[in-house]
């Protein structure tokens, strides 16, 4: 028998932790199970291709927001094809649902409700061996006839009983691999589905130190901790940390979801000591409003987390991720105004702006009506309004996160976004503002490549700018685009710049025979310096709002690990003439 575990995700460079877990827990019957993983890009017609050519006997899929509109497509359309194959759901967005999913596709088997593991080795058992009947597998809402049952709800499997999941790596080149220390949440968030699960369980330290050894020695680029709340626990959290700080390979990045309002001194000054960019943090802040935090149950102090995230940011080694939702109980359009402005003010890395999703099971689905709170039928059930916040207000700030997207996150504007802030009350001000132009000009309609975002944002501060002050912005626009890109094209909104071509040939000819400012690049001649590395001439410095002229080398070999910036040497004219023997 072949049972077939599909994941469908959202985005190629993810994976689905789960489906791996279930195989490694049911080594006994690995012959008979065999994984496949699409994403929701891929078309319909090509995953069910796909999945008949396998011929599967039983499938299982993973359910998610993202996912679970797809997947019941298919589930329609495979038991056409495949009229003899078991269909079974599983994973969050079918453990809340089972009974209506059940009833809305007559040809799926069962749910698998909650954790998997024990649950599909008994489903195993069942199928396979025979020695097991459905009604005693676990955690099962399935059917008998026209009847719907619901089987006994087991214990949860203690997490050190699972089988680590990763053998080969070479299917995860270029991908995030997703690692699970601890399940569970001790907190009570009413939007969110951990806070169902009470029961916190965390996984053998020894054995998590074996795992994360395993992914050093196989140089994997970025290793995502699904813990829901890493910190909660500050022994294991202090020994994983250790144990990467003292292990680390000089390549592998860890991703950790924590409450920065846990961590003491000695926790910020191991975390001050990492090599920059071994470790990166998600902080979920939700709102600066004090009536949402203590509606929506979250526990945590704002005051201690700005305290936190300036000590993490003085030791320039964390990439800082915060997170903000829109949409919560008690907070209007003026609120999460001050919000956004709070947390942009933090001067986090990346910051999310995310829309509250209304999820079947959690404590804010209940409390929905209560709320005035209208969200969509369909997942990912995102907010429309509430006794808050209007439709309205809340497509504004659409407009508002596709900016904080382009402008902030992207890192590719750091330089030019600090310099135009000042022009604005806010920074929410400054993206409510970019927002609006946009839909001014029609550009919300079509996506723009790298070069027009540059163009209009220089035609944008042209609003609030004088004509110095936009030449001078023209040059943060260039130091911008040479950090991230190597760009040897004319760029025409930096027009009228002097190209000083005759003198930077001189000095990488020069650099040539030195290898003074680019030792990386020893054995390269002039020609291959220039096109591997960039030399621009800036009328004013915008590193550091200098006035004096300067030549800033980028070497595009050596970036930074929390913003991928290429390197930078600031050279002064006459510091290059007389290196360049001009």
């Amino acid at each position: 028998m072949k049972f077939l575990l599909v994941a469908v995700n959202a985005k190629y460079i993810h994976s689905n932790l789960a489906i791996y877990d279930l195989r490694a827990y049911c080594r006994d019957f690995k012959e008979n199970i065999e994984l496949a993983e699409y994403t929701i890009n891929d078309t319909a017609d090509h995953i069910l291709e796909d999945m008949f050519r396998r011929a599967p006997d039983a499938v299982a899929f993973s359910c998610y927001i993202w996912n679970i509109v797809l997947i019941e497509q298919l589930v329609d359309e495979l038991c056409k094809v495949l009229p003899d194959t078991k269909f079974w759901l599983g994973g969050p967005e079918a453990s809340y649902r089972a009974e209506q999913l059940l009833n809305r596709h007559p040809c799926l088997s069962g749910i698998m409700v909650g954790e998997g593991e024990r649950t599909f080795l008994q489903l195993l058992e069942h199928y396979i061996r025979g020695n097991r009947e459905l009604s005693a597998v676990q955690n099962l809402v399935c059917r008998d006839g026209k009847r719907i049952f619901y089987t006994q709800m087991g214990e949860p499997v203690g997490l050190s009983e699972v089988p680590f999941p990763y053998e080969d790596m070479t299917d995860f080149t270029n991908r995030i691999v997703y690692y699970e220390s601890s399940r569970g949440c001790p907190f009570s968030c009413s939007y969110c589905l951990s806070s169902v699960d009470k029961k916190l369980r965390f996984r053998d330290l020894s054995m998590v130190k074996r795992e994360l050894q395993f992914f050093l020695d196989q140089r994997v680029k970025q290793v995502k901790f699904v813990d829901r709340t890493f910190n909660v626990w500050k022994e294991h959290a202090v020994g994983i940390w250790s144990y990467l700080l003292e292990h680390d390979n000089g390549i592998t990045n860890f991703h950790f979801e924590i409450a920065a309002d846990l961590l003491d001194e000695e926790e910020l000054l191991l975390l001050g000591k990492m090599r920059r960019g071994l470790v990166q943090l998600e902080i979920g802040v939700q709102s600066a409003n004090s009536y949402t935090l203590k509606e929506i149950h979250r526990t945590m102090r704002l005051d201690k987390i700005q305290y936190v995230v300036e000590r993490l940011r003085g030791s320039k080694n964390i990439h800082i991720h915060l997170d903000l939702i829109a949409g919560l109980p008690f907070e209007d359009y003026r609120s999460f105004c001050q919000s956004f402005n709070v947390i942009y003010q933090m001067e986090p890395d990346q910051l999310q702006l995310g829309f509250l999703k209304v999820l079947p099971g959690t404590y804010m689905a209940e409390e929905a009506e209560h709320y005035g709170m209208v969200y969509r039928s369909m997942p990912t059930y995102e907010v429309l309004y509430t006794k808050w916040i209007s439709y309205k207000e809340l497509l504004r700030l659409k407009g508002v996160e596709e900016m904080v997207e382009v402008y902030y996150n992207s890192a590719q504007f750091m330089v030019s976004m600090r310099k135009l802030l000042p022009y604005f009350k806010t920074p929410y001000d400054m993206y409510d503002a970019m927002a609006e132009y946009y839909r001014q000009e029609g550009l919300t309609d079509r996506k723009q490549n790298r070069l027009e975002r540059y163009e209009i944002l220089l035609a944008f501060a042209g609003r609030w700018m004088t004509d110095e002050e936009i030449e001078r912005f023209r040059e943060c626009l260039c130091l911008d685009l040479y950090l991230r890109e190597n760009w040897k094209s004319k760029l025409d909104f930096a027009e009228g710049m002097e190209q000083y071509k005759k003198e930077k040939a001189a000095f990488y000819r020069a650099e040539a025979r030195l290898h003074h400012y680019l030792p990386d690049y020893a054995g390269c001649d002039g020609k291959q310096l220039a096109r591997l590395t960039q030399l621009a001439y800036f009328r004013y410095n915008p590193l550091t709002e200098n006035e004096q002229e300067v030549f800033l080398l980028f070497d595009y070999k050596n970036r930074d690990p929390l913003h991928y910036a290429a390197a930078v040497t600031e050279l002064q004219k006459g510091e290059l003439y007389a290196y360049a023997g001009i």
